[in-house]
């Protein structure tokens, strides 16, 4: 019989039981259940989507880009100048296969300066794009950077950097921000290039949310924002005070998990280290070798 099993039961028969938020009785002293919140999408890497060997050949400008790249890597190291190449002049063509053989990664920033520019790091740690942006939002640069972090993203403070902080009268429900005030100016003042990052951790101290709303309205907002994907997410932006940034991570539920203030010229965390690099050097060469078997 259609709809029935062999003991002769119906599918119709069988009850639907309904699970999850809502589905359940309340209890008798009228709580209800609570569900943990499930992890949301995590960045994994994935080996760019790139065309046919056979289909590119003829692309001479990619090319010489991808040869530039390899040589760039082998170059560079961490705490050097950054290696930049333009190639604003490529036709869409090359262009695309420069994307493609690229992609995008983990982390990305936005400068909001004098003009825009949207740095993404590729799917190969310490290769950056930088799209500089015309006053219509189209790309008037197009840059490749090999580098721990983009030039434009760091902000070394400046010797006056931070003066003044610990004067900014609160109002009266604030607090605990002003001795946190007092210790970011004289660490702000103390900072050297290498000095290591002073980390004011946020999470572990009694703030108010009238404290939190004053130190922002105090420290204001810079011209860079990063978002650094994982399992979970690393929110990272520049304060009006050069060499001062919020950092917040999120865990994979969306939740904040560590609220921080660091003084440095730019959080570690937006960077690629060295050993980052020398396996983006092994993976590009591997990326390489099915096209230009010369270059990898």
């Amino acid at each position: 019989m259609s709809g029935q099993g062999e003991d002769g039961v119906g599918l119709g028969a069988i009850p639907v039981v309904g699970i999850g938020p809502g589905s359940q009785p309340s209890e008798a002293d009228g709580q209800q259940l609570e569900y943990i919140s499930m992890p949301r999408e995590m960045y994994r890497y994935q080996a760019p989507d790139i065309p046919e060997p056979e289909q590119v050949g003829h692309l001479q400008a990619a090319r010489a880009a991808t040869d530039w790249l390899r040589t760039a890597l082998e170059e560079y190291r961490v705490g050097g100048q950054p290696r930049i190449a333009d190639i604003s002049a490529l036709d869409a063509e090359n262009r695309e296969l420069v994307n493609q053989i690229l992609g995008e990664g983990e982390v990305s920033l936005i400068y909001q300066g004098e003009v825009r520019i949207d740095m993404q790091e590729s799917v190969l740690a310490g290769i950056w794009r930088s799209f500089w942006r015309d006053a219509g939002g189209g790309i008037s640069r197009d840059l490749i950077e090999v580098c721990d972090v983009p030039l434009l993203a760091r902000r070394p403070p400046e010797p006056s950097a931070g003066a003044g902080l610990s004067a900014a009268e609160p109002p009266d429900d604030v607090m605990n921000a002003r001795p946190i005030l007092s210790e970011l100016e004289e660490q702000l003042q103390r900072w050297r290039p290498g000095r290591p990052a002073h980390v004011v951790n946020l999470t572990l101290l009694p703030l108010s949310e009238g404290d939190l709303a004053f130190l922002d309205q105090v420290l204001g907002k810079g011209p860079v924002a990063t978002l650094s994907r994982g399992y979970g997410e690393c929110q990272i932006t520049s304060t009006a005070v050069d060499g001062l940034w919020w950092v917040r991570y999120y865990n994979s539920m969306g939740t904040l998990i560590l609220n921080t203030l660091e003084v440095t010229d730019i959080p570690l965390v937006a960077c690629a280290a060295q050993e980052d690099l020398d396996d983006s050097r092994r993976r590009f060469s591997e990326l390489l070798e099915p096209y230009w078997k010369e270059l990898s």
